[in-house]
């Protein structure tokens, strides 16, 4: 029962307790008297219903403070809660703060293992050469060790080799001195001859086909200046013989250059198109061929350079 039921219940009950039979002049049916006597069981009946109001009151109250003293601690609970809530929440974020961060570092740390692995397989060659050299090193070392112990043993004092070098130079004096003596001066290939025997001598050599001896005396005489158009020429001669017909069409040209009225111009002008032929350059060696034919026609250079020619076309 409630506090307010309980009111409404005493509120009904209070009149007819009041209106009960009257107290005698001795006080006999006072209900309100701590110690009632002289009661009618109607009396009795409502002292003892009024009692058990009183004591349900009582309990009501009790009942109520305690309620009341529960909702305190209920809504202290609460607030408890509440705060339990909010620190799990923020410990919730810093977890995952946490998680994420722990996250980001595992990236990173499984990025810096995949780059350390990459360097490794990208330097493993230098890595392994590296060791080998640190190895040679090593032994280079054990060497040199082994180098300066034998220096150490066999060391000497500066006296001593100051004498040794005394020694050693006396030694190369007498050495050159008898060198000297034995070995004359080497004479040069063209001491004692003139540039006309020179010539001759090229000539002979060419004719011979001794060609490597023979370029060396034309071209002593085109470094005296000595008929240098037609050094020029026999040295391209050599050199189209010798199936080098580049070097051969650079010697012909600077041959022509200083000298176009030469008698072995005719000659020049047609091994000059063949050898512009033989290195695939033919329209320069028709223009040699025909210019062979239309200088030098009924010759057997235009007659040869005829034959070449129609062999282009």
């Amino acid at each position: 029962m409630n506090r307010t039921k309980l009111i409404a219940l005493l509120a009904i009950i209070s009149p007819y307790y009041l209106t009960g039979a009257e107290p005698s002049a001795f006080g006999a049916g006072d209900l309100n008297n701590p110690n009632p006597y002289g009661l009618t069981s109607t009396e009795s009946v409502l002292l003892e219903t009024k009692k058990d109001l009183n004591k349900v009151v009582i309990k009501s109250n009790n009942q109520a403070n305690e309620v009341d003293s529960l909702r305190e601690r209920i809504d202290g609970l609460q607030t408890i809660i509440e705060s339990i809530n909010s620190s799990t929440h923020e410990n919730r974020l810093q977890i995952k703060s946490l998680f994420d961060e722990n996250e980001i570092q595992k990236k990173n740390s499984n990025e810096y293992d995949q780059r350390v692995t990459k360097f490794f397989q990208e330097n493993s060659d230098n890595i392994i050469i590296n060791k080998q050299e640190i190895e040679k090193i090593k032994l280079q070392i054990a060497e040199i060790s082994k180098i300066v112990d034998s220096i150490n043993e066999s060391y000497i004092t500066k006296s001593e080799f100051n004498a040794l070098v005394n020694d050693v130079n006396k030694f190369k004096d007498l050495v050159a001195k008898e060198l000297k003596k034995q070995i004359e001066p080497k004479k040069s290939l063209y001491d004692g001859m003139s540039n006309g025997e020179i010539e001759t001598k090229a000539k002979d050599l060419y004719d011979k086909k001794h060609y490597t001896e023979s370029i060396k005396y034309y071209k002593y005489l085109i470094d005296n200046n000595y008929k240098p158009a037609r050094s020029h020429y026999m040295i391209g001669e050599i050199y189209y013989y010798k199936k080098n017909y580049a070097e051969a069409i650079a010697y012909f040209k600077k041959s022509a250059s200083l000298y176009d009225k030469a008698d072995y111009m005719p000659l020049l002008m047609l091994h000059t198109a063949i050898s512009m032929d033989e290195t695939g350059d033919k329209n320069n060696a028709k223009n040699f061929y025909n210019a062979v034919i239309q200088q030098y026609p009924e010759t057997t250079y235009a007659k040869k350079a005829e034959d070449k020619l129609n062999l282009i076309k």
